[in-house]
């Protein structure tokens, strides 16, 4: 329980803020795994657009401070791995 007004305000802010993240987090992860079965289940060459649309969700979270950069550089890479291998 918050003492001051202040500490009630940041509570206040913080369940917003974590309601903001939960939701931008879960959008990413789901963009992701639609990424990933798409490379996944892609037997010719793998389109540009489901590619783009992973790294643009990546791209997102990282700009609204929910993931760090380097957390979606690593995102990136593995899907640009995974979409490489199945080029081959």
């Amino acid at each position: 329980m918050a003492n001051t007004r202040s500490a009630e305000k940041q509570r206040r802010q913080a369940e917003k803020r974590n309601e903001r993240n939960r939701t931008a987090k879960s959008r990413m992860r789901s963009a992701l795994k639609k990424t990933r079965g798409a490379i996944a289940s892609s037997t010719a060459k793998v389109e540009d657009a489901i590619i783009s649309g992973g790294y643009s969700a990546v791209d997102r979270a990282a700009k609204a401070g929910v993931i760090k950069k380097n957390t979606a550089s690593r995102y990136k890479a593995r899907i640009a791995k995974a979409a490489k291998k199945v080029a081959k």
